[in-house]
């Protein structure tokens, strides 16, 4: 018998195998979607059942297996405007910063935060940490960068990869930006293309009690990312009107957070991914924060 014809069967032997080794938790996981999402009513969280959710990838129903509350840490990048246009909102900035990195350390104490300014340039501050004296003294280190814009879109793809690198289950990107000059020259389907590698959800708070820039391309760019990132990803766009008001619109962001559900669906193995997703809840009243992207597929 030839060499060759002992080797096909030894290798497709191994090949089963192989394949009857794999963990069942492993092929379990290969077969289902996560999806985090958040429903209230009123400004309170709803809790909620299967039975309340119906899911679609690119228009094809998935079977809801499990709805649960979501427990696990999080990871936020927080950017922030330090740009000539947030002179006047540094001090409400740093005092609601401080806040919001409080409230959800202390919610789980595993969670991890990283604190990134994008006037003149995008700028670590403070690498991921779930440690509150370093958070705090990033924080302080905020100060108007005078004569500088803005860099919002380039801080957000630098935010994305960074969050696609790190592979958090439950990533968010918080910006607190002003409707100042801004210098990227990125397209917005670049920053969203992106935004959606990273599977991070996007809130985006914008500050309109300073200057307002005039109407460029990169301003239009901004607007559209801003516009259309919080929707696609599960997040908010927030408009505050006072930049006292800065505390209480990032706490109601971070109550959004911290009060998400997962729902856990059956999907089928595909070679190629979905890119769609549609969640609806049977919930009269209530407001539903879901993505449309669909969730990425992670690596087994």
């Amino acid at each position: 018998m030839s060499a060759r014809s002992i080797a096909t069967p030894l290798f497709a032997a191994a090949a089963v195998l192989g394949a009857l080794s794999a963990s069942p938790a492993a092929m379990t996981q290969a077969r289902e979607g996560r999806v985090h999402i958040s429903v209230t009513k009123d400004g309170q969280a709803v809790p909620i059942t299967p039975a309340d959710v119906t899911i679609t990838e690119d228009g094809r129903a998935r079977e809801v297996l499990k709805v649960e509350k979501a427990s696990g840490p999080v990871s936020i990048a927080l950017l922030v405007d330090d740009s000539q246009a947030a002179r006047g909102a540094i001090n409400d900035l740093r005092a609601a910063l401080k806040q919001f990195t409080a409230k959800m350390l202390a919610a789980n104490p595993d969670s991890q935060i990283a604190l990134i300014t994008y006037g003149e340039r995008p700028t670590l501050l403070t690498d991921y940490t779930n440690n509150p004296g370093q958070l705090e003294r990033g924080i302080n280190r905020i100060f108007t960068r005078e004569g500088a814009g803005a860099y919002l879109l380039e801080a957000i793809i630098s935010a994305s990869r960074g969050i696609a690198k790190r592979e958090a289950e439950r990533a968010h990107i918080v910006i607190i930006g002003t409707e100042g000059v801004e210098f990227s020259n990125d397209h917005y389907d670049r920053v969203l293309d992106h935004l959606a590698e990273s599977g991070a959800t996007l809130w985006a708070l914008t500050l309109t009690a300073g200057p307002r820039a005039d109407d460029t391309e990169e301003v239009r760019n901004r607007a559209v990312v801003l516009g259309r990132g919080p929707a696609r990803t599960g997040g908010r766009q927030e408009i505050v009107l006072a930049n006292s008001a800065t505390t209480v619109v990032l706490e109601r962001i971070g109550d959004a957070i911290l009060n998400q559900y997962v729902v856990v669906y059956g999907r089928p193995d595909v070679l190629v991914p979905p890119k769609k997703i549609s969640v609806k809840v049977a919930k009269p009243g209530t407001k539903l924060l879901a993505p449309e992207n669909a969730p990425r597929v992670k690596k087994q």
